[in-house]
């Protein structure tokens, strides 16, 4: 994870994530309780492997999608698979989407620390995990280099209900109160001095821009509009997504 650009990949392509050991190959039968994923593997078997994905991952879940799974290091682990991609469409038009929410705060952290992410450059030290606020942790804060402290917040994107050609990607896919507390407490760091961001990694390689999902989550629409009005910083960031690696291939245009 995290090794970069290697000699002679184009230019356009900034951080990347390389899966650790190959992806495994299948077919997705259902998703249910959240965190549970039932999957047909080539040879016919049928596997449950962990969905690590809180949200509804609507328009990301089509039973008969080809899906990919890494496997557990742990062989005492109770589920030997974890679900990271799912193909949507077929092709010439097919998009790849990874849909595990455990990597988007790596592959951003890593970026901003090679100096990929220009907006976020300058900055001496950066950490992640940090508590603020009422009880929450920021994903990403730097600081450092005669510079305000900057709290960056990551949410992955998988979302895009429109397939049609320069639809966005939105977010969010369900109600999230917690993500409209995120944002309220990052308005509350910008009214203390400081810089807030609120960056969206769009992990899906058909969907160059972004939108807010107000219809599903009218409250979350209504705060980050607020939270932009106080000062938070809005950035999206579309990826290039394969079954060897997840690329982050530049800004997305938003569009909120």
């Amino acid at each position: 994870m995290g090794k970069g650009i290697e000699p002679g990949r184009p230019s356009a392509y900034l951080r990347t994530m390389k899966f650790e050991t190959p992806l495994i190959p299948g077919k997705l039968i259902k998703r249910y309780k959240r965190f549970l994923t039932d999957v047909e593997l080539e040879d016919g078997s049928v596997v449950t492997a962990h969905c690590a994905n809180s949200g509804s991952m609507l328009s990301v879940n089509e039973p008969g999608a080809p899906v990919w799974l890494s496997p557990a290091n742990n062989p005492k682990r109770k589920l030997q698979y974890t679900w990271e991609l799912i193909q949507i469409g077929d092709a010439p038009n097919a998009a790849m989407v990874g849909i595990n929410t455990q990597h988007p705060n790596r592959i951003v952290f890593d970026a901003i620390a090679a100096g990929q992410i220009a907006e976020l450059t300058g900055y001496e030290t950066q950490k992640r995990e940090v508590k603020y606020g009422k009880n929450s942790r920021i994903d990403v804060l730097l600081s450092g280099g005669g510079k305000p402290d900057c709290y960056v917040e990551v949410k992955n994107t998988t979302m895009r209900r429109d397939l049609s050609g320069g639809a966005p990607a939105e977010f969010p896919d369900a109600v999230t109160a917690r993500g409209a507390k995120h944002l309220d407490e990052l308005a509350d760091m910008v009214d203390q001095g400081h810089r807030a961001v609120m960056f969206y990694l769009i992990q899906r390689d058909d969907a160059d821009s972004f939108t807010v999902a107000g219809d599903i989550d009218p409250t979350y629409a209504e705060r980050l509009h607020s939270a932009m009005k106080r000062g938070v910083e809005v950035m999206a960031y579309h990826c290039r997504v394969t079954p060897e690696e997840v690329e982050i291939a530049g800004p997305a245009e938003i569009r909120v």
